[in-house]
């Protein structure tokens, strides 16, 4: 049952990494139809290309940045892997839940916790298209916030099923939530909030604005940080403002990040590999940014906050269900 939780873990951060690919590819408008069952089928011949590029012509992301049938061609197969793998990764989900259930061979208060993960799989898949629908509009560019919840929902996906995962691989002695156990899930919480406000940084496209570091073309705190009134609207529409709300985020959680560290260094193994996740992850950040947000430095930097997540969320699991050293 581990094996299966972990594979579909990693479906989940596939699933991630695919739709940075995605929005970066300018590929998430492509599919203007959301069908669950008859849009896993592809375009089959030159007549039903013709039908799916008339379609997305009649919207406002063509007249935005026309492309010919071949440039669409590439962008729909894009968003289509996207989809098409949201669809397997629910299918090698559920049908061995039903078969792990059907036996009785769940683990005590698994059934509820991943009928539950179930449900969320399938909210996350009209969330996306909750967020698509946001583009197809007379502004061709998908709701920020609907992105980054987007993002946070597949993220807890991601987590919650790390540590079921981590339950059954290793079979846990008693709970014990003591202090560092609690500043750890804080730890964990700082790095998710920080991976989610990412979803904003794309959405506005905040990565493309003051591409330098350690300051920000010569400013901590740009003069049109705080342009817009209220002001926490800045946070949520202001590129220069959520590039630097995402800047602070991220050096929080490299102190705190090394702070735990520090807490677990009697695990030497696992204190390595946090440090060296979050150490890895702040420089592919930079790397972005400095360089204009190119493609492969883009997924890399969303992987490895994955990654990032993964090495804490065993850290703490760990620390709460401690074997000793």
């Amino acid at each position: 049952m581990g094996g299966w939780l972990l594979l579909c873990c990693a479906l989940v951060a596939c699933m991630v990494v695919l739709g940075g690919v995605t929005r970066l590819a300018g590929a998430g408008l492509s599919m203007v139809e959301w069908r669950p069952l008859l849009g896993a089928v592809p375009p089959l011949d030159a007549e039903d290309w013709r039908a799916v590029f008339a379609q997305y012509q009649q919207f406002p992301e063509y007249r935005s940045r026309p492309v010919d049938l071949a440039g669409f061609k590439i962008i729909f197969w894009i968003e289509y892997a996207h989809r098409l793998l949201g669809r397997v990764a629910a299918l090698v989900f559920f049908v061995p839940f039903l078969f792990f259930l059907a036996r009785r061979r769940l683990p005590a208060g698994f059934a509820l916790q991943l009928a539950l993960v179930f449900l969320l799989g399938a909210l996350q898949g009209l969330l996306g298209w909750f967020m698509v629908q946001s583009g197809l509009t007379d502004n061709p560019r998908v709701s920020p916030l609907r992105l980054s919840a987007h993002l946070a929902l597949a993220l807890a996906l991601f987590v919650w099923l790390w540590w079921l995962a981590l339950h059954c691989l290793r079979p846990p002695a008693p709970a014990e939530w003591g202090a560092r156990a609690c500043f750890g899930l804080t730890v964990t919480a700082v790095v998710f909030a920080t991976a989610a406000y990412a979803g904003l940084v794309a959405g506005s496209r905040a990565g493309f604005v003051h591409n330098t570091f350690p300051l920000m073309d010569g400013h901590v705190l740009p003069p049109e940080t705080f342009a817009m009134a209220p002001w926490w609207r800045n946070f949520t529409d202001n590129a220069v403002a959520i590039q630097f709300a995402h800047r602070a985020m991220a050096l929080l959680s490299v102190v705190m990040v090394m702070a735990w560290a520090l807490a677990v260094r009697r695990r030497a193994v696992v204190a390595a590999a946090v440090m060296v996740a979050v150490a890895a992850q702040a420089l592919l950040g930079i790397a972005t940014l400095v360089h204009g947000v190119p493609t492969p430095l883009a997924a890399a930097h969303q992987g490895c906050a994955l990654l990032l997540l993964g090495a804490l969320v065993y850290s703490v699991h760990r620390e709460v269900f401690a074997r000793g050293v």
